[in-house]
């Protein structure tokens, strides 16, 4: 059974019990509020005639006929009784009891009764002189009216249900059927994706994006944009991948043919060898860095680091590759410390500035350490040709490169460099952010809380 059929018996069940429960409800306010308005007729007609009934020290009843019979209401049925149960004033040729149960209470009583084929609302009024009853009076008045409009509100309230259910229940499917559209659309869209393997379509939607429906669609078009995403991502690593290890691997090759057909070791080729043997295991070796921090399994442990001094260490270690053509100079600096692992922050820090000296032909690199309010801001600036505006989205993907050529120089990385640094900082809840122009250079600014008081050491 479909959800809009469900829907629909659902609404249409829970309709009708409303109007069941609203018509017996106005059918017993109805049937009280008569019932109250007779039985009020009733106690005045009632008192009416004991006020015209005389009782004599023999306690015979006696009553002013004519007075009586003009006031009494039309539709009132009369009997009063004596207490030898003998009528001594009716006002209809019925002379049975009209209520028999009734006439044998000792208090006044009203109740439902039926005589004279009709049914009747009977007030029956005992008389009593001290402690001793002379006589009984019977009003009674006719229920005709009761039933007659009683049998009209079931009618209503059948026909009512039998309306309102069939209008709900078309409402409802139509409703449902407009709101369920988009649900349908989805459906026929994931089957397409799921048949062609296309993750570029998305989901169309004319309606109110707040609504239950709309963030549905919107969080499953913004899970395929991320699908997309992912598999465009694992596409070019798998390429990037093979490319990177294609190369070492043709070079070793070759190498290898070489030293076999001359039969000697060739120390040029055996040079050439080592150095795609170190390339490949820097490869891996970023790469497992990745693996185990996407699967949570990277131990991080923090402790107090002084990223001035360790800012130092770093441009100590890299000066060899500055060598003359490059210039390494500290700009803004101060004493900072910050809460975080104190080896992946050097890694940080050897990755921004060796990118920074290998993409500069000649110029100077510039390093800064500063504090901003309670943040801790690494610059690291360049003179080099800059990054292109299109590429700045996309540096920290992985194996991303802004060159167009595919094939790279040896002192330059795989693209890894800034995806194991930005995953690094965000994992110490900071940032890194780059500004870049073509022609001016380029400044990468790593920002990262500072130690508030002491930094337990702990393990993530």
């Amino acid at each position: 059974m479909s959800l809009r059929t469900r829907l629909t018996i659902l609404y249409t069940i829970l309709l009708v019990g409303f109007l069941l429960l609203f018509g017996v409800a106005v059918s017993l306010y109805f049937n009280d509020r008569v019932k109250s308005q007779l039985d009020l007729e009733l106690s005045q007609a009632a008192e009416m005639v004991i006020a015209n009934t005389r009782v004599d020290a023999s306690a015979k009843l006696t009553v002013a006929l004519v007075e009586l019979r003009e006031q009494l209401p039309p539709d009132a049925l009369v009997q009063l009784r004596d207490r030898s149960n003998a009528l001594v004033f009716y006002n209809t040729s019925f002379t049975e009891s009209l209520d028999p149960l009734g006439a044998r209470s000792r208090n006044p009583v009203v109740r439902d009764s039926s005589a004279i084929g009709l049914p009747l609302r009977v007030l029956t009024v005992p008389l009593q002189v001290g402690n001793r009853v002379v006589g009984t009076l019977q009003v009674a008045t006719s229920l005709n009216l009761v039933t007659d409009i009683q049998a009209i509100l079931l009618s209503i309230t059948v026909a009512g249900m039998i309306i309102g259910s069939i209008v709900a229940a078309l409402a409802v499917w139509l409703s449902t059927s407009q709101a369920l559209s988009a649900l349908s659309s989805a459906t026929q869209v994931a089957l397409q994706i799921t048949k062609a393997d296309d993750l570029a379509h998305r989901i169309p939607y004319s309606g109110p994006q707040d609504d239950e429906i709309g963030q549905l669609i919107t969080a499953f078009n913004q899970t395929l944009g991320r699908l997309e995403n992912l598999f465009n991502s694992q596409r070019r690593f798998l390429a990037d991948v093979g490319h990177e290890l294609r190369t070492p691997l043709t070079v070793i090759k070759g190498n290898t043919s070489l030293m076999r057909r001359m039969s000697c070791g060739d120390e040029e080729s055996l040079e050439s060898i080592e150095s795609e043997v170190d390339r490949l295991t820097r490869l891996v070796g970023d790469l497992l860095f990745l693996a185990q921090a996407e699967s949570g399994k990277l131990p991080m442990i923090y402790q107090t680091v002084e990223l001035d001094s360790l800012t130092l260490e770093a441009m100590s270690q890299l000066s060899v590759l500055a060598s003359d053509k490059i210039k390494l100079r500290l700009g803004d600096f101060d004493q900072v410390q910050v809460c975080g692992d104190r080896d992946r922050i050097k890694q940080v820090l050897l990755n921004l500035i060796g990118n920074a000296i290998n993409y500069t032909p000649a110029g100077e690199v510039v390093i800064g350490v500063g504090k901003v309010e309670n943040m801790a801001r690494l610059t690291i600036s360049d003179t080099g040709p800059g990054i292109p505006p299109e590429d700045l989205p996309h540096i920290f993907e992985r194996f991303y490169r802004a060159e167009k050529a595919r094939t790279r120089s040896k002192t330059k990385g795989f693209g890894l460099g800034l995806s194991i640094a930005y995953w690094i900082v965000h994992n110490h809840n900071g940032r890194i952010e780059v500004d870049s122009k073509l022609g001016a250079g380029t400044t990468f600014s790593v920002w990262i809380p500072l130690a508030e008081g002491d930094c337990k050491q702990q393990t993530s």
